[in-house]
């Protein structure tokens, strides 16, 4: 019978890999970053904006396993083949991280224009997120190849652990976005954390041709 460590033993590693992935892929300046922060600075709809944009991610990120899960199914060769190719994306990811590092570059959110109502928040929410195609890249087809390599019981907690990265970095750009701004207006803050970003995907990507390798 299995102790509650020795199943933590299991779960655990996934969900920090399926964490850190989807923590490296999310943050980056862009536009519906800008707009999350934005609405942060100006109290306005944030547990609503945040909400949405970080269940929309869980929902293509559970979607993307699945379904790739289901598109593989007793297919070894092709799922090695996408496992190596998202293993050559996070390495390309990496270096372009790596690359905006040594640039000075910042986040920044116009507080002033005029106030959106609710649902006009919500539309400029959905748009940001749906209409991205990097979304559907890094969600989708990305984590959703690496995640439906992982066993089947597993899954669950890797899309646990790549929804989780979305609802903290949501949370914290929407409601910590008073505190953040400053921070985020510095540009030798963004180049540590990409330098952080590139060298954590290079990790998972070594980690992923591992896992091809050793037939695991």
């Amino acid at each position: 019978m299995f102790s509650l460590s020795d199943t933590a033993s299991f779960f655990f590693p996934v969900f920090v890999q399926a964490l850190a992935l989807s923590f490296g892929l999310i943050v980056a300046i862009g536009a519906q970053n800008a707009f999350v922060l934005r609405q942060g600075l100006r109290r306005e709809h944030v547990g609503s904006v945040v909400l949405f944009c970080a269940l929309a991610d869980a929902l293509l990120i559970t979607a993307g396993v699945m379904g790739m899960a289901q598109a593989l199914g007793d297919r070894p060769d092709l799922a090695r083949a996408l496992a190596l190719a998202g293993a050559a994306f996070l390495g390309f990811y990496g270096l372009q991280a790596l690359r905006r590092a040594r640039h000075a570059h910042r986040l920044q959110a116009a507080d002033g224009g005029a106030g959106l109502s609710r649902t006009a928040a919500m539309a400029q929410a959905a748009a940001f997120t749906l209409l991205n195609p990097h979304v559907y890249l890094d969600t989708v087809l990305l984590v959703g190849s690496i995640g439906a390599q992982q066993p089947a019981a597993l899954r669950g907690w890797f899309v646990a652990g790549a929804s989780t990265a979305s609802l903290l970095w949501f949370g914290l750009l929407g409601f910590g976005a008073r505190w953040l701004a400053p921070w985020f207006a510095r540009p030798r803050a963004w180049q540590v954390l990409d330098g952080l970003i590139g060298l954590t995907m290079w990790v998972l990507a070594a980690l992923l041709v591992r896992h091809v390798v050793n037939g695991v």
